[in-house]
């Protein structure tokens, strides 16, 4: 499949487009075209030869037929003249937080940096200071984010990784003797970033070498590069295979690492190399004090193979089986000791995590009215269409004038609009809302009269996200006791591998949320997954109500939900703990409840 290399010619000419001046609507045409060829799950090339491929979210007739091109061509032409007018490091210049497109052209036009490299030097040296605009408290940021950079590099977005990697994973299940194949390591554990995709294969030792080969072959692999380690380091553990793994380098500059395994080693290979370490080495360590031995071939008492499955080995050391999700956590060890204790010993199933078909509605998502690129009644048919029962429209307030935001004018024509769609589609509960702007200090961008007239408040952190802790919890504290407000949207601002967002007392902001009855989304964006991992634990915890939403801008970022729906695992969610996991009539019945007491509050 090439739909990693066409994504990433997508987004490169945006990038490209946006650093020349070109149109604001086209670059931004050509960035949705990316993102919804990243998530695409089918193969383009199948696509194409259905004439199918208008029918992607986001992918006109233009995009299609640059596509054509590059499957026929593997290149296409416009692209490949406007990379060489730009320096491909002026490009990677906008991976740097707070360096937008007209910062990055200047430093590139008017100060002939081009490259992260350079600008670091130009920092050090102190000449970056020559620059208009470029004072002591912007200098000071930079330097922040430079080395938020630096300390991410070989990271990557799970939203770039997970679609590669099942790209690659279908492709080797569908090889000639492949018995078994997974994906590995921190994919499958669903971290927000990690280094690169990793693979499990299980085939007959003698076919090892071919499937090598053909996976070389794929499509959107640059390049074979040197094997790295083949497990964690656990105590006598024996290699996994005889051959090192196969790292290959893709078009989109991630790593994919194949290890082939014998059949019967596979359990015992997938155990190992999803890890993290330190839960590989306490299993050993388990295995020890009961004198056997854990490594790459199984659980063993002297020679003898005791267990070959993961959950056979689970179910063998005295626990249930952990999920992939949860093997982060050091307390899922106790947990995992409970509950093989009781009746359910050996399945994952027995957490009883959320899973994506447990989702009844959305709660986070956005129009034409705003910066969305769908009218409110495509919306919801498209959430219609997708089996939800429930779905609130919650375009911008009025401070996002860069995202469209409604005036209070516009709206109150807006919630017309909305109810007017929804008389038209009883089928389906459409809530009139708004992402509303929780302001520096914890006030909101509407007046409370305002509040009143909608059926759903996501009040989310937009501006001022560089605030201290002490501030950032009392903004967070006050806008939790506010009963118009039903759900935080993404608390602390942060985006994966680009900002750090808020850092506030997570503790007493749930404490507050628990107070107030507010619930905490799960912004389901690769690109914020906020709530992180470890606040959805302090949720759960708390018993505060989760919404896992996506913050829908366009059709394609729907399948976002999935690095949500990750998260909330991550966290130790069940649907019990998720609000958008109720059937409609429950729903609806909460969202009266919250209504009531806030009329009850004023």
């Amino acid at each position: 499949m090439k739909n990693a290399a066409v994504a990433q010619r997508f987004y490169q000419a945006a990038d490209v487009m946006g650093l020349l001046g070109e149109n604001s609507f086209k670059v931004g045409a050509f960035r949705n075209a990316g993102r919804a060829l990243e998530a695409l799950t089918e193969d383009i090339e199948v696509l194409a030869q259905q004439g199918r491929l208008k029918e992607i979210p986001g992918i006109g007739q233009s995009s299609a037929e640059k596509i054509q091109e590059f499957l026929r061509t593997g290149a296409i032409a416009e692209f490949d003249d406007l990379s060489r007018d730009v320096p491909a490091g002026v490009v990677q210049m906008m991976a740097v937080p707070a360096l937008g497109l007209k910062t990055v052209h200047m430093l590139w036009r008017e100060a002939g940096i081009t490259s992260i490299a350079e600008l670091q030097k130009r920092v050090d040296d102190g000449s970056l200071a020559q620059l208009k605009g470029f004072g002591t408290k912007k200098i000071d940021k930079l330097k922040d984010n430079l080395r938020l950079v630096a300390s991410h590099s070989g990271q990557h977005r799970l939203g770039r990784v997970l679609p590669l990697a099942e790209q690659f994973l279908e492709a080797l299940r569908g090889g000639a003797n492949v018995v078994q194949a997974e994906l590995t390591g921190g994919v499958r554990r669903g971290m927000d970033a990690v280094e690169g995709a990793e693979l499990v294969v299980a085939a007959p030792p003698r076919y090892h070498p071919d499937i090598a080969k053909a996976i070389a072959h794929h499509p959107g692999v640059l390049a074979i590069e040197s094997a790295g380690p083949t497990a964690p380091n656990i105590s006598e553990a024996q290699p996994i295979s005889a051959a090192p793994p196969l790292i290959l380098r893709t078009a989109r500059d991630i790593p994919v690492k194949i290890t082939c395994v014998d059949p019967d080693a596979m359990g015992a290979a997938l155990l190992l190399t999803t890890g993290p370490t330190a839960h590989v080495e306490a299993l050993a360590q388990r295995a020890a004090e009961r004198g056997w031995t854990l490594d790459a071939q199984g659980l063993f008492h002297g020679k003898k193979r005791i267990a070959i499955l993961e959950g056979q080995i689970y179910q063998a050391l005295g626990l249930a089986a952990i999920p992939a999700e949860l093997r982060d956590d050091p307390e899922s060890l106790p947990r995992s000791e409970q509950l093989h204790s009781g009746d359910k010993k050996s399945s994952a199933d027995a957490w009883d995590l959320v899973q994506i078909t447990d989702i009844r509605g959305d709660l986070h998502c956005h129009t034409n009215a705003s910066d969305g690129a769908n009218s409110i009644a495509d919306v919801v048919a498209e959430a219609r269409r997708r089996g939800l029962q429930y779905i609130a429209i919650t375009d911008h307030s009025k401070s996002q004038f860069q995202a469209n935001g409604l005036t209070v004018e516009r709206l109150l024509h807006h919630i017309a609009a909305v109810r007017a769609v929804a008389e038209k589609a009883p089928d389906i509960l459409v809530l009139a809302g708004a992402e509303v702007d929780i302001l520096a200090d914890g006030s909101l961008d509407y007046p409370d009269d305002i509040l009143e007239r909608l059926d759903w408040v996501v009040a989310s952190p937009h501006a001022a996200l560089t605030q201290d802790t002490v501030a950032a919890t009392a903004r967070l504290v006050r806008v939790c006791g506010n009963p118009l407000v039903h759900v935080i949207g993404h608390p602390t601002g942060r985006m994966v591998l680009g900002r750090r967002g808020l850092e506030p007392d997570m503790p007493a902001v749930i404490a507050a949320a628990v107070r107030g009855g507010v619930a905490m989304e799960i912004n389901s964006s690769s690109h914020r997954l906020d709530l992180r991992d470890s606040h959805v634990r302090l949720a759960v915890a708390a018993g505060v109500p989760i919404c896992i939403d996506t913050d829908m801008h366009d059709f394609v970022d729907f399948e976002q939900l999935r690095y949500g729906i990750l998260t909330a695992r991550r966290g130790g969610a069940t649907p019990k703990n998720v609000l958008n996991t109720l059937p409609r009539e429950a729903f609806d019945k909460w969202c009266r409840r919250r209504r009531e007491a806030a009329a009850e509050a004023w």
